[in-house]
C-alpha cells in the first residue's frame, strides 16, 4: 500500500508537508499541493480515513440503514440520497436489517466504530435498546418510519391519506365490499394505512366488516399472492381490493393474472406506489404515487445542512409528504353478474382442468 512517505520519498519533501498538501493545508504553496496530487494519483495513493479523522479531518460517510434493497421503494431511495450525498461531495453506504433488530443494532454498531458523519435510517419496529444508545450519540435522522424512542427528526408519508383517498376513490365507484391487503400492523406506517382503510369506510357508513383486511409479515410479494388468493377463495369475495405496499401490490397483480381475473370488469384495482410497469399491466393500474424523489432529497439536504451546521442540540423536525392517486383503467364500478370474481375465476379454473 502506498503512504505518504512514498509520495515524500519520490518528491525529496517531508512527511508532515505531503500530509498537509494532501489536506489542502494553507501553509503549503498551490505548486507543492499539485505535485504532491499527481504523484499521488500517479502511484495509487488511498488515504487513510481513520488516520484523517484522528487529525480532525471530519468523516463524509453517511450510512442508510434499511429493510430490503429489493424493495423497489428502498432502492429508488438509495439512489435518490446517493446522487445528493455524491454532490456534496459525501458518500452514502448501505445496509440491510430484513427487519431484524439483531442485525440492525451490528449494522450500527459498525458505523458508529467507523465514526461515520451521520445516519439515516428505516428503523424496525422495535429497536435493541443498543441501536437506541447507539443513535442517540449520532447525528440522525428517520426516513419512512418513526419510532419514538429515536428522536424527534423524521421524513415521512402520509399513510392514513394515501390508503383513505384510494378507499374512498372505491367507495365513489359503488363498491362496498373492499378487500385490503396490507403489511404488518406493529409497524407505524402499516397501523396508519389500515387506520386510512378503516377511516375511509366508516365515512361512507360501512361497518368494518364490510372490509376484508388481510395482514401478514413480511410485507412481501409472496404475501401479496397469499392474501389475495385468500380474499378471492372467501365465501363472500370482495369486488375490488387496495395494497398497502410495492411488493404486496405485485404480488396481488401475480395472482390475478394467474387466476385470469379481468380487471375492472370482475374486479377493481387500486394499488401503493407507481412502478414503471404499472401503467401498462393489463388497463392500466389505478395506484397511489408516491413523492418517494422529492422525499429523499429533502431528507438528504436535512441532513447534510445539520452535519455543516452542528447545532448544539437537534429541535424537533417533521417533514409529512402526500401522495397522489392516479386513475388508469383498472377501476369501474362493480360488476352486475351476480357472480363474484372467485366464483368466476374458479368457474374459469374447472373448464381448463
Amino acid at each position: 500500500m502506498i503512504t505518504t512517505r512514498d509520495i515524500a520519498e519520490r518528491l525529496d519533501l517531508s512527511v508532515s508537508t505531503v500530509g498537509r498538501a494532501l489536506a489542502d493545508d494553507p501553509r503549503i504553496s498551490e505548486e507543492t499541493k499539485l505535485r504532491v496530487r499527481e504523484a499521488a494519483a500517479e502511484m495509487g495513493y488511498v488515504a487513510n480515513r481513520a488516520a484523517r479523522m484522528m487529525r480532525g479531518v471530519a468523516s463524509n460517510v453517511v450510512g442508510l440503514v434499511i429493510p430490503d434493497i429489493r424493495n423497489s421503494f428502498y432502492s429508488t431511495i438509495a439512489h435518490e440520497l446517493s446522487g445528493n450525498m455524491e454532490a456534496r461531495d459525501h458518500q452514502l453506504i448501505l445496509s440491510e436489517t430484513d427487519d431484524d433488530p439483531v442485525r440492525e443494532l451490528r449494522h450500527l454498531r459498525e458505523l458508529s466504530a467507523s465514526r461515520v458523519a451521520g445516519v439515516i435510517i428505516v428503523p424496525t419496529a422495535r429497536p435493541h435498546h443498543d441501536s437506541v444508545r447507539l443513535l442517540a450519540a449520532l447525528p440522525h435522522v428517520q426516513l419512512l418510519r418513526r419510532h419514538p424512542a429515536l428522536g424527534a427528526q423524521w421524513f415521512g408519508i402520509d399513510d392514513f391519506q394515501v390508503l383513505q383517498r384510494s378507499t374512498a376513490h372505491l367507495l365513489a365507484h359503488g363498491h362496498s365490499r373492499i378487500g385490503y391487503v396490507g403489511g404488518p400492523s406493529e409497524l407505524r406506517t402499516g397501523a396508519e394505512r389500515l387506520r386510512g382503510f378503516r377511516s375511509a369506510l366508516e365515512q361512507a357508513g360501512l361497518r368494518e366488516e364490510d372490509g376484508l383486511a388481510v395482514l401478514g409479515k413480511p410485507s412481501s410479494v409472496a404475501h401479496g399472492r397469499r392474501a389475495a388468493r385468500r380474499l378471492l377463495d372467501d365465501a363472500a369475495p370482495p369486488t375490488a381490493l387496495v395494497t398497502g405496499s410495492v411488493p404486496l401490490t405485485l404480488g396481488v397483480l401475480e395472482e390475478l393474472t394467474s387466476r385470469g381475473v379481468r380487471t375492472p370488469e370482475e374486479l377493481s384495482v387500486v394499488g401503493f406506489g407507481d412502478e414503471p410497469g404499472f401503467s401498462w399491466w393489463g388497463p392500466g393500474l389505478t395506484t397511489a404515487r408516491l413523492p418517494v424523489t422529492e422525499m429523499a432529497t429533502d431528507c438528504a439536504l436535512w441532513l447534510l445542512h445539520r452535519l455543516t451546521t452542528k447545532p448544539h442540540r437537534d429541535t424537533a423536525y417533521t417533514s409529512v409528504s402526500t401522495g397522489s392517486l392516479i386513475v388508469r383503467g383498472s377501476t369501474a364500478p362493480p360488476a352486475r353478474s351476480g357472480r363474484l370474481p372467485g366464483e368466476r375465476a374458479a368457474q374459469r379454473t374447472r373448464r381448463s382442468r
